[in-house]
């Protein structure tokens, strides 16, 4: 099997999205999902909506494009501020896009005007983490700026907390974004239909039992795919934190002393000598590096220790057991590392199905594990 890749399992994303979708509902909470860490995958976008997502969102209109042209039909919105030199293909392929700039939403407006589409914008406000966003005091008067364009609706307002500055989503942030959307519709007479207030970060807030205000639809993308919480990276209860696992390819395998030796300066990338330490190791060299992957974001086996990586070779100790040439090592991932793996044109995908074989059970017990699943498996 060609390695290094990715195998995903399609049913283990699809459990996480309609696990929080159901989770979410009773709070009035819709889900956009957020697939930029899936390249526009068609795969996993059908897999979403097989799960009862209704809105697929992307920071890059190019993996939005790339759905569209898988066949995704599904409403689609642009979750980064639109590129001025991209208006035309946002207005083309997205029906929803978030923005902080008025010229861009200018553009935004021309092009749809030339379309003959109406294009609907969410506008990001600035509540603490400074990344993007209209500060609070800024937002009326982008509101009613915004009203006198052609070809544009405005949907609702949105935030965005935790990416930049780790700003948690809390009772009093949120509460300022639900003012501040009361206070657009009381003064200009319109409602909103989308308060977006965040990301996967959101969820430990919007779960807790907390008056979610206004707040009506969450951006998730981490909590999907790897069943964890942003915040303190720590798997959501209740679902799949191995619905995506990467596999490489020893290339190397060899007892080795655990010094280097000669004159130490940097490696490759800066990174200062590794501290002493004594006596020979196991060692193995897989056909992994920093172009793929983020080595701080994999999490190796119990009896694997990840050593160091270069450009295109990932060092691991591995305690004293022998992992001969072509013995192949799973990881789990962290986000920062599920990106970039995701990106690599050296990392080939695994997309994992699975079809349940229904057997004749006899008793209670029997009638639980009845459903037994049979992978199918395309590269």
């Amino acid at each position: 099997m060609i390695a290094p890749r990715l195998e995903i399992d399609l049913e283990k994303i699809q459990f996480n999205a309609r696990t929080l979708v159901s989770r979410l509902a009773p709070k009035g909470i819709s889900v956009t999902a957020v697939m930029k860490a899936t390249l526009g995958s068609s795969e996993v976008a059908n897999t979403l909506l097989s799960a009862g997502i209704k809105t697929l969102g992307d920071a890059r209109i190019e993996n939005i494009t790339r759905m569209r042209q898988g066949g995704i039909r599904a409403p689609m919105a642009l979750i980064r501020s639109p590129m001025s030199s991209q208006a035309a293909r946002v207005v083309k392929y997205t029906e929803l896009s978030f923005n902080t700039e008025i010229d861009v939403i200018r553009l935004l407006s021309d092009a749809a005007k030339k379309a003959k589409r109406i294009h609907g914008i969410v506008l990001m406000v600035e509540l603490g983490d400074l990344r993007e966003g209209i500060l609070p005091n800024d937002v009326m008067q982008t509101v009613q700026a915004i009203l006198h364009l052609p070809n544009i609706a405005i949907k609702g307002i949105g935030t965005n907390l935790a990416c930049r500055s780790g700003v948690v989503p809390d009772a009093e942030n949120m509460a300022r974004l639900s003012a501040l959307a009361n206070a657009i519709e009381s003064f200009f007479g319109f409602q909103l239909e989308v308060v977006s207030g965040g990301n996967s970060a959101n969820l430990h807030w919007a779960l807790s039992g907390a008056d979610t205000g206004r707040v009506n639809n969450l951006r998730l993308g981490e909590s999907i795919l790897l069943g964890c919480d942003p915040l303190h990276r720590k798997p959501i209860i209740g679902l799949h934190t191995d619905a995506i696992t990467l596999v490489a390819e020893v290339i190397e395998s060899k007892i080795k002393p655990s010094q280097p030796w000669g004159t130490i300066a940097q490696n490759a990338f800066g990174i200062p000598a590794p501290p002493k330490t004594n006596g020979p190791i196991q060692q193995a060299i897989l056909a992994l590096g920093r172009q793929d992957i983020d080595p701080s974001g994999l999490e190796a086996p119990h009896d694997i220790e990840i050593l160091e990586a270069s450009s295109d070779h990932l060092v691991v100790k591995t305690n004293g057991l022998s992992h001969p040439v072509g013995t192949e090592i799973a990881f789990q991932l962290n986000y920062s590392a599920l990106l970039r793996a995701m990106t690599s044109p050296f990392i080939s995908k695994l997309w994992k199905k699975r079809t349940a074989t229904i057997l004749p059970s006899r008793s209670p017990a029997e009638k639980a594990r009845q459903l037994i699943p049979a992978y199918k498996e395309s590269l």
